[in-house]
Order: structure tokens, then sequence, then C-alpha cells
């Protein structure tokens, strides 16, 4: 195999002022592509992420290790002038400032875009907010959870008859990020053309649109509210199905869409009879008797594991998937041959576990490293960037200046 070039994204640099998931998740996925991401953090405290799930190193969750991986983290008071001033003098080797904290703090940092791009023209300035920096809402906080609110993904979950359902997973966040990623690597490739910086603003309300667009499109073009579809999201015998032995999680959900999917379902049940049978012989059919077909389709499943019943059926076609937990995700046979499971070792947990990451580069190979501890690279970073000395770096850390 012939020897790689390099990471992707090498030679890009990023200034990371992001926080809890948002602006992590960003930031992380271009680590992952090779960009050199340091993660500029409050000496006293760093991240909110990093205490997260009261976990026993109130500086090094489980979830900031999810989301901080291949970063770098610089400890700096940007509340002190000293401080403000270390990092303007860090921003000219920089290509790239991410941030998402809430409204009107970063200009209180004297941080904005007009004080960086000042200081250093060819920047790209991303901004991550709940609901952007205009409009009615501007100055209204935001969490995950208040973006998928915002965007109708509570009002497409749950039952028709029952109040709205709270998602379970964060795409509010780390959906915001990713897409935010995408216009970084827009801009970084205009620049390369112009070699002029920009400016980029995401919306957690607007960037979580993007995953609705096909419940939207069931809205007759915003006349009407697309509706709670319950447990199936489709028609008899698209369902979830309950397996054995009966726990939480062992249910397997079938999506047979197509008239070949319905076919290669009853041979796969060895119930050649249920093709003939007219209560099932169209879709009509089988909505008006749609409880009774469930149930010939549970007796099945109901005698196998989701395991068992996943690759029989996925063996014969038919669309499916074993509903799986988070503890399963990281034993899951596919994804450990498909090498996207990776044991990393952290100072304070050890060696564990981590997911990937979904793209592959036929080119380009990041491995995963563990994320870093508070003000870990401070002095690498410092005295790399600046030519400070220890005696300098010793100085600043009496002064409260970092950490």
């Amino acid at each position: 195999m012939a020897e790689l070039d390099g990471p992707a994204l090498d030679g890009l640099r990023i200034l990371d002022m992001t926080q809890y998931e948002a602006g992590t998740s960003c930031t992380q996925a271009l680590a992952w592509l090779g960009a050199d991401v340091v993660k500029v953090e409050a000496p006293e405290h760093g991240d909110p992420g990093r205490a997260v799930g009261r976990s026993e190193n109130m500086e090094y969750s489980a979830y900031f290790c999810n989301w901080n991986a291949n970063k770098r983290s610089v400890a700096i008071n940007l509340r002190e002038p000293e401080g403000h001033a270390l990092f303007m003098r860090l921003l000219p080797s920089f290509d790239v400032f991410v941030e998402n904290y809430g409204p009107g703090v970063i200009e209180r940092l004297g941080l904005d875009y007009a004080t960086l791009k000042e200081a250093h023209p060819p920047l790209i300035h991303a901004r991550l907010k709940g609901f952007g920096t205009s409009g009615p809402y501007s100055g209204f906080k935001s969490y995950d959870m208040i973006a998928q609110a915002a965007a109708g993904a509570f009002s497409v979950t749950g039952e028709a008859d029952r109040p709205p359902v709270i998602p379970g997973p964060t795409t509010g966040d780390s959906g915001t990020g990713v897409q935010l990623a995408m216009a970084i690597l827009a801009a970084y490739v205009q620049r390369l053309r112009t070699g002029k910086g920009q400016q980029i603003e995401i919306s957690m309300q607007e960037a979580m649109t993007y995953f609705m667009r096909t419940r939207v499109s069931g809205s007759k073009w915003g006349e009407r509210a697309a509706p709670r579809n319950g447990g199936s999201g489709g028609l008899p015998p698209v369902d979830l199905y309950p397996c054995k032995p009966f726990g939480p999680n062992d249910w397997v959900y079938l999506m047979p869409i197509t008239a070949g999917h319905w076919d290669d379902l009853c041979v796969a049940l060895e119930r050649p009879d249920l093709l003939v049978d007219e209560r099932f012989t169209d879709m009509q059919a089988r909505i008006a008797h749609g409880a009774t077909l469930y149930e010939e389709v549970a007796q099945w499943t109901r005698e196998r594991t989701k395991q068992e019943v996943m690759e029989t059926l996925g063996g014969a076609g038919v669309p499916c998937s074993a509903c799986l937990d988070t503890r399963e995700l990281h034993t899951d046979p596919h994804l450990v041959a498909r090498g996207f499971v990776h044991t990393v070792d952290h100072p304070m947990h050890g060696a564990v576990r981590l997911l990937g990451f979904a793209p592959r580069m036929s080119e380009s190979d990041v491995p995963i490293a563990r994320a870093p501890l508070l003000g870990e690279h401070t002095a690498e970073v410092l005295g790399g960037e600046l030519g400070l000395a220890s005696d300098d770096l010793d100085g600043l850390r009496e002064a409260g200046v970092i950490r």
C-alpha cells in the first residue's frame, strides 16, 4: 500500500473557543480530518462540558472526552489584559476562530469579528448561536433540545394522540456543528482562491430544520402541520417488533416498503401463504388488516433474538435493523469489523472504547487521540508559537493568567 502524504487538512490551524457540544462537535470533526485544533479554555474550570455527568474527575468527563478528541488545550484567562494580549499574539498563526458562547459574551471579551479581522485580515471567524444574531429571538439562550423544539423535531416525534416527545439524538448540537464545519471548509477553499477571510454565522434552529426537510415536505408547503406517526413511521408491515428475551431494547425495526420487500419478507418468514392471503394481497388490504398482519410477523420475531431476526431478514433482502442500545454500539460485530470502535487511553478513565468518525478517505488517515486535560498544552503552544521561555510561563502562571 502506498504511503499517505498526510492528513487531508494538514496545515489548517484552528483556535477553538467552543463549549459543551455544538461547537466542540464542529472542531472535533475538523481535527479528525487533520486540522490542528487548539482549544482555548478558562484556567479555573475550562469548557463546562468537562464536568457534565458528575464524573469522578470534574475536569475530564466522558461527555467531554467524546467531543474533544484530537485537540490541544491552552488555558488562558482572557478577562485579564495580559491574557487577552496573549490570545491576540497567537491569532495570526491560525486560519480559523470558532466560538459558540451565549449572546454577547464574545463581544464582552473583545473577540468580535471586527477586532480580530483588524489584527488578522485573512481570518475565518465562525460563530454558532442558538437563534442567530438577528431577529426577535437573537438574545435568547439555547441548548440542543431548545433548537430541536424550535425546529419542529418535537412536533413529529411520539404518538399521534399524546404530547410531543423529546428525540433521543442530539442533532440540534452536533448536527449544527457538522454543518458549521462544512461551511468553514468552504470558506477555507474560497480563501485559497481569493486570499480573503470572512465571517460565518450559523443558527442552531435553522441548522436543525435541515434534518426536518422530509417531514416538512409533508406539510403541504407550510399549510398544515406534519403529524406524529407513533412508533411505526410507515404503512403495514413497517413497524417495531418484539424479540426475545424481551428486554427494554429487544426490538427490531422492519421497513419493507416495496412489493419486492413484501415478497422477500413472506419467504423469509417461511409463510408463502401470506402472499396469497386476500387480507394482505395489496397495500390497501394490508392497511385494513394492519393489526392482524402485525401479529403474524410478531409471532415469528418473538421466537428469535433481535440479532437473529436482523441476520435472517437482512440477509433475505428485507430492510431491517435490530434496535441497538448505546452499550451494544461499542461491541456491534459489524462496527468492530469495520474498525469503527477504537480503544483510547485516558489518564482518568484508563483504556476505554470510543466510537470513530464516519467519513473514510483513501488518501487521509488520522488516528483518534484522547481529549486533552485542561491546559495540558499551554506551555507547548505558548512556547512554540510565541517563543515564551520557562521563566515567562512561570510568571504568567503565578499571576493567574495561564494554567
